[in-house]
């Protein structure tokens, strides 16, 4: 008997996973696949639960031996434990993970507060969005919940789906696809105008004609710098949407930390102040693209170096550490002034930036951090900015 309730509840959770992963993910091959794949585990576990037949009337058949009752037991548990979805079973009050996923939630590195994750899920009357403050960031995720009964007890079994890493990289696509048009399209309109102008100026220059205005000289003079100009700052942005897929090996931050001490230690000291980089083991690895890693951190640390611009006394910390269950965490962090409030998920969007133009009116191009978000994300990681307590921007990529 015992078996077979671990059967229906293991039917029960595919389904409503089932369900689930199609209202996070949307409408994507990948979600169906998910679902379908779901289903037809719930539906084969229902099979077998249903198909047993019913106890002929006369003597009782002689029960399968014990260790395959066993066995099936253990395979329908390991099944349950690597569903991709976090879940949990609610019964008079006490909240049972049934899941590897939401294990994971529970231990070190997954939630901040588990009483908070624990009490939410008691809590909870219906399905929908959910945000977990977790310690690689806010992230969100998608609550359902399917009530059942085994053997007149009620049960409620609670299944979150994880979204963060989905919308992140759909996001992501959507602004390369972006980007990628309009520079296609501003590019094929500067490039005759480009030419035509200074086409103009090289007919201008061989034929002299005093009769011509000055004006017009100057026009098409400026019509070439102002094409060429934003040629450049499109040329710029396409950097957004065309970084290559990631080659992950092991990288020793030791020395990744010593060339970036090397590049950029003696312009802060040159400025009157510090940069400290400091890892909490000299054997600390981690598996990434190491270029791509030392390019994120250069665009955060060109960052610090803008925000630090004004302070006497700038300073700069770089730290790795690991962090809760097994984290690498790798921060950055300035004495400036600061991301102003409000504007803490926004610095992370293409073309947008925080930075007061200068004293030639140039501002940010509102790029640095975007890169910087697609290059961790291409490497399985997160990054997210923190407000520290001493003041100051910090950014924590999280892998």
């Amino acid at each position: 008997m015992g078996f077979e309730r671990t059967r229906l509840a293991l039917a029960a959770l595919a389904w409503a996973g089932a369900g689930a992963v199609p209202a996070a993910w949307g409408p994507s091959p990948r979600a169906w696949t998910a679902a379908a794949v779901l289903a037809l585990v719930g539906a084969a576990l229902a099979a077998r639960w249903g198909a047993r037949p019913a106890a002929p009337a006369g003597p009782l058949p002689e029960a399968p031996p014990p260790a395959e009752d066993a066995q099936r037991a253990a395979q329908g548990v390991a099944l349950l434990e690597h569903l991709p979805v976090a879940a949990w079973s609610l019964a008079s009050g006490r909240l049972t993970p049934l899941t590897h996923r939401a294990h994971r939630l529970q231990a070190p590195g997954g939630v901040r507060d588990v009483g908070e994750l624990q009490q939410r899920l008691r809590a909870a009357t219906q399905a929908g969005p959910v945000v977990l403050d977790t310690e690689r960031g806010s992230e969100r995720w998608q609550l359902q919940r399917q009530a059942l009964s085994l053997n007149g007890e009620a049960h409620t079994l609670l299944v979150l789906v994880p979204l963060e890493s989905e919308l992140e990289a759909e996001s992501l696509q959507a602004w390369q696809q972006l980007v990628q048009v309009l520079t296609h399209e501003i590019m094929n309109s500067l490039t005759p105008v480009q030419s035509l102008s200074q086409g103009a100026l090289a007919l201008l220059d061989e034929s002299p004609n005093a009769a011509a205005p000055a004006e017009l000289r100057l026009a098409l003079d400026a019509i070439a710098r102002r094409a060429q100009s934003l040629a450049a700052f499109v040329g710029n942005y396409r950097r957004v949407s065309q970084w290559p897929a990631p080659h992950l090996a092991p990288v020793d931050l030791a020395a990744l930390f010593a060339r970036l001490q090397h590049t950029v230690g003696p312009a802060w000291a040159a400025r009157g102040g510090e940069a400290t980089f400091d890892l909490g083991s000299p054997t600390l690895r981690l598996l990434a693209d190491e270029g791509q890693l030392e390019q994120a951190l250069l665009a955060l640390l060109r960052n610090a170096e803008q925000a630090t611009s004004g302070q006497a006394a700038p300073r700069l910390w770089v730290q790795a550490r690991q962090g809760r269950g097994g984290r690498l965490q790798l921060s950055v962090r300035d004495n400036g002034p600061g991301v102003p409030p409000g504007l803490e998920r926004q610095i992370f969007l293409p073309f947008f930036s925080a930075r007061e133009p200068g004293p030639g009116g140039e501002a940010g191009q509102g790029i640095g951090l975007t890169v910087v978000r697609q290059l961790v994300h291409g490497m399985g990681g997160r990054v997210r900015h923190v407000r520290p307590l001493e003041g100051g921007a910090a950014f924590v990529l999280s892998f």
